[in-house]
Order: structure tokens, then sequence, then C-alpha cells
């Protein structure tokens, strides 16, 4: 998405960046700009000559205690050896920079993180290269590291004012979703809103009759997509980038994550039961949890289009629009065909 910029707000992030790269050991550089969605990310070298991430967040996306808990986890999930990018100290010690607002800009936050060389997994809308023996190798290993994700939350103690957002049933299907209300948003017909606000209450009894037979609950990324997931050549092969959205919520969001952009591949029964059972090769996932996958799955496609809603200025927003939409409401008929 950075390619789709126009030049003059290319050329303002650019110099936005150099003003947070004021505060770290690096080299005399043009930073790079990789990635803008969330965040604006750059490529940079360090003083020592590693490189590393720069990352303008999105002003008012979250907040200073927020981002430094983000950071935080980062850094535990690093220390019990996953693959993870780690904060790298500025120069005054601290891993998070406040930015003061200017002509062109809010008042926002930055930070560097060190780099993960890899190769992301794909990219969303575009058919995986590799063969199929390969891809269900790859999601059996995503799988496993995912477990490992979770075993380590669960065993890391965070800080008192540790605070990040939860996916929990409120945040999904409330009166103020973290990504917005998909039932009521510009660019929907007047059927395709009733139809998502209908859906909607269905899906509040059904996560409600989950939930009544137990549900694994704790810190998850939230954001496994094919972009976030880099194939390495350190052991084990897969490493998880971008926590922007990591927080509270069901582990079986985690998996739909993963799993919901893959959908269409030709493969996609083996690349669902290699992802299971490399995540039930390190930690447990009952048959009674699992059943509810296909309901994650339709809660993880809704989730785009309040995302979606509020970033009006994506590309191409309209068109992506209509197909997240009828993208859910054909999970949905699935999932009350199953039922």
């Amino acid at each position: 998405m950075a390619d789709q910029l126009p030049q003059n707000i290319r050329d303002a992030l650019q110099k936005r960046a150099l003003e947070a790269l004021a505060h770290w050991p690096v080299r005399a550089h043009e930073p790079v700009l990789m990635k803008y969605r969330e965040n604006a990310v750059f490529r940079v070298t360090l003083s020592d000559g590693r490189p590393a991430a720069l990352r303008l967040h999105r002003p008012g996306y979250h907040d200073e205690t927020s981002l430094r808990s983000e950071l935080d986890f980062m850094a535990a999930l690093r220390h019990g050896g996953l693959d993870v990018p780690s904060p790298v100290p500025a120069s005054a010690g601290a891993s998070l920079v406040c930015l003061a607002a200017n002509r062109q800009f809010p008042k926002q936050y930055a930070d560097v993180v060190s780099w993960i060389d890899g190769m992301a997994l794909g990219q969303t809308g575009t058919p995986l290269s590799q063969s199929s023996e390969t891809q269900a190798e790859i999601f059996f290993r995503i799988g496993h590291t995912m477990a490992r994700m979770h075993d380590l939350a669960d065993a890391w103690a965070p800080p008192e004012d540790f605070n990040r957002p939860a996916w929990d049933g409120e945040a999904l299907l409330g009166e103020k979703p973290l990504w917005g209300r998909f039932w009521d948003c510009r660019g929907l017909s007047r059927d395709e809103a009733a139809a998502l606000s209908a859906l909607r209450d269905d899906l509040r009894c059904r996560l409600t009759n989950a939930q009544r037979s137990g549900m694994d609950y704790g810190l998850i990324h939230a954001d496994l997509v094919r972009e976030n997931v880099f194939l390495t050549e350190s052991e084990g092969g897969v490493a998880f980038i971008d926590f922007d959205d990591a927080g509270y919520g069901f582990r079986l969001f985690d998996l739909a994550t993963t799993l919901l952009k893959n959908r269409q591949e030709p493969a996609y029964p083996a690349i669902e039961n290699a992802l299971i059972a490399g995540y039930r090769s390190r930690r447990a996932l009952s048959d009674t949890a699992l059943r509810s996958l296909p309901l994650f799955m339709v809660l993880r496609s809704l989730t785009y289009i309040g995302w979606l809603a509020e970033r009006p200025e994506i590309p191409g927003a309209a068109e992506r629009l209509s197909r997240y939409v009828a993208e859910s409401l054909e999970l949905a008929r699935k999932l009350a065909t199953a039922a």
C-alpha cells in the first residue's frame, strides 16, 4: 500500500521519519518506507550496522500506555525464544518517543524494533506460491509457533500498568466494536445493513453459548495474516511481526485470522488441518472448542468491514467493502447450515 501513496504524503512521512530518527543511534541515510497501514514502517540501519524497523504509529489509534504494553509483550515473547521483533532503545534509553504536533501531523509516537530477516508468507489476494505439500508443512509450523506464543503469554506476568485492547464479545459485537460498527457504516446498501444487523444478534447468542462450554482466552496476536507471518532460516522457520493489534482475546481468533484469507486456496482443507495439527502438537485444543472455529471465521470477517468503513481513504475501498460483506454473509450462511 505504501507505493500507492501520493508523493506529497510520502515526502511528509519521510520528513517525519527523519525527525523521529534523531532520537536513535542510526546511520546517516534515508529511511525506506516499507509499509503504510495502521503505522508507517520504515527500514533503517542502526549505528552498529544492524537493520531495524522504525514505526510511526497512527495518531489516536493507541495511547502511550498501550504502545508501551505492546513493546513489553514483544520483549517477553522474544525473551522466551519466539522469533519476533524486539524494542530498540532510543539514545536516551526510552523505547517509545513522542513526536510533537506540527503543521502536517498531530502528536504521535514512534519506536524502533529489531528487523526480522525472512520473507512474508504471501500477500492477501495473491495465490500462495508454494506447492500444496509445502503449504501444509508451513501451516503446521505456523500452528506450532502460535501455540508457543500462547504458552509464553500465559506464563508471562505483565507489569501492573499493562494495557492492551480486548477482543472479547463486546469488542467484536457490542455497540462500539474495536474496528467499527460493521452493520452501520457508510457504503452499505439497505439490505446489507439489515442482514448484518440481524447477523450480529445471531452471533451474540452463538458466542454466549460457545463460552458456556469454556473458551481459551488470553493474550493473542490478533492479526496473523500472511503479511505478518515470515518464513525464516531460523530454527522452526516461522516468525511473527506487527503486534499492533495484540491484546486479550479468544485463542480461536488467532487461528481464524490465519485461515480466513486462505479460504480460496485449492489446498485449503490441508492448510486448515495442518494449522490445527501444528497447534495441537504443542497446546491443547479440544474438539468441543474447535467446533466454534466457523463462528470465529465469521467474527473475524466482520471486523474487516468495520475496519474499512473507518478508512475510506484506502484505494479501492468501495470494491473491497462489497467483497468483505459478501464474504461475511457467505460464511454466516455456512455457519447456519452446519448448525
